[in-house]
């Protein structure tokens, strides 16, 4: 299926990036190195609102870019405009003239989305000619970034609701059309069951729910002539906002005219509660419903909600059903950004020998792991996920034995089932891979966090394979020996 940026961006996307990436792949054309294979990893480095992993998604748009990666003439006519800081043209325009001609030669592999994911492995793997997986760096970081923390914002929010709905009501609050409809996209991957985004409902056949605003209540005379024109004008989604003037009254007129839809033959779906305190105004309307006869009619609150405040609701014993949640799931309350990298891990020299290469800073967590890298999911007999390995494919021993990145503490495992996450989407510019619709990456989605769910009352390990980490630490020595760096502690 299809991704909304080419049926909503009637244009070319490869100027979506950094100009450094620009300059840098002018560098590589210049210097002649442009073609040697080099691998990128992304990856982030901490779990995003101190959750124990993320739900990885975005790929179906990197996958729809990827597709149309080309640089068009109108591209190339605005990067000849542009100058450097001496007034003359920054790009020669032979370097222009073959970004024209370029076609798309990378191999890409990757964790399907709806995956649960944990700090520094790679999500995506891309290999290919140096010039081309450089560009790809700040596009795709922009696709993944922010759909893998919506979707594990949304997983937080579902798990606190537990077996209620969820809907996800942000676009008024969204940063922008395309954050909404990503927001949507990556809010029903990680498991809400439907969106006020009509829109979202179309490009990418989300299941669309909604109510009506207080403006349709103030159209009218009295409350009650507003909600009984509504069950007239739609009794088959007959959802009625209580809270215009006073929730109690609201409530009394959502169920006398629920009665008269009953006498059409509908019943109440529900009523929607947007303000107040939302725990006692929730168990007088269960109150006053149950009374009048209305049993199976949903309570649908909405109003700032997230995961800690439905968490908390549920303590008080609410009889909320649906929950409605908007601004807070839309804008990642509690994390502004997910801290993805892109990172260069291997490069073929002139003789073609892969020559490993690491990124180094103070802050351990900001190491990179050399090599061309795959995650290995290690399972015990009942199916449950023992523990992730990343390795080198390139170096591979003892994929038992793992170095914990967090601790540093060695751990072997003896597990009846193993399987590799990354997997291939691209081989040499051509699509190989399959996408699954989006509910199918929901279920898997929701599948997955159920495993984890008991995986995580008996801990879970996350680390390097044995090779890997004798590898990352013999190159951190060696550059400390010749005084390329200073010397500190590496796990």
């Amino acid at each position: 299926m299809s991704s909304h940026l080419t049926k909503i961006y009637k244009t070319e996307l490869s100027l979506l990036t950094d100009l450094y990436q620009l300059t840098m792949a002018y560098g590589y054309w210049k210097a002649g190195i442009h073609d040697r294979e080099a691998v990128f990893h992304l990856f982030y480095r901490s779990n995003p609102f101190k959750n124990p992993y993320a739900i990885t998604a975005g790929l179906n748009l990197v996958i729809d870019y990827l597709k149309h990666f080309r640089f068009s003439k109108q591209d190339a006519r605005y990067l000849e405009s542009l100058k450097g800081n001496d007034g003359k043209p920054l790009f020669d325009k032979a370097f222009l003239k073959y970004l024209r001609k370029m076609e798309f030669k990378c191999s890409l592999d990757a964790i399907p989305e709806g995956s649960v994911v944990f700090p520094h492995e790679p999500l995506i793997r891309v290999r290919g000619p140096l010039l081309q997986a450089q560009l790809l760096e700040t596009a795709l970081l922009n696709l993944m970034n922010f759909s893998t923390l919506i979707a594990t914002k949304a997983s937080r929010i579902v798990r606190a609701a537990k077996q209620d709905v969820v809907l996800e009501f942000g676009l008024r609050r969204a940063q922008g059309i395309d954050g909404a409809l990503t927001a949507s996209r990556s809010a029903y991957i990680g498991g809400v069951n439907a969106t006020s985004n009509v829109l979202a409902g179309k490009l990418f056949d989300i299941p669309v729910k909604g109510t009506h605003a207080h403006s349709w209540v103030m159209s009218f005379d009295s409350e009650q002539e507003a909600f009984d024109t509504y069950g007239d004008a739609l009794p088959n989604n007959s959802i009625l906002l209580v809270d215009t003037y006073d929730t109690i009254e609201g409530i009394k007129n959502a169920i006398r005219t629920g009665q008269r839809l009953k006498q059409m033959g509908f019943p109440l779906n529900g009523i929607r509660l947007d303000s107040g305190d939302l725990g006692e105004l929730s168990k007088t309307a269960r109150e006053m419903l149950d009374l009048a006869g209305f049993y199976n009619t949903n309570i649908v609150a909405s109003n700032d909600l997230d995961e800690h405040a439905i968490h908390h609701l549920k303590q008080e014993n609410s009889p909320i059903t649906v929950w409605g949640v908007g601004t807070r799931l839309v804008t990642a309350k509690g994390q502004s950004a997910l801290n993805g990298v892109y990172k260069m891990a291997a490069l073929k020299d002139e003789s073609g020998k892969w020559q490993y290469k690491i990124k180094l800073s103070e802050d351990v967590g900001k190491i990179s792991n050399p090599g061309i890298l795959q995650v290995r999911r290690l399972f015990n007999d009942k199916g449950y996920p023992l523990a992730d390995v990343i390795y080198n494919q390139e170096e591979f021993s003892d994929k038992s034995e793992i170095h914990e990145m967090k601790t540093g503490r060695i751990f072997n495992f003896e597990s009846r089932k193993e399987a590799d996450l990354l997997i291939p989407v691209f081989d040499q510019g051509k699509l190989i891979y399959e996408s699954p619709d989006i509910h199918q990456i929901r279920e898997f989605s929701l599948k997955q966090q159920a495993l984890f769910e008991h995986t995580f009352a008996i801990g879970y390990s996350v680390g390097l394979e044995t090779t890997l980490h004798q590898t990352k630490r013999s190159m951190i020595e060696k550059l400390q020996k010749h005084n390329l760096i200073a010397n500190f502690e590496i796990i």
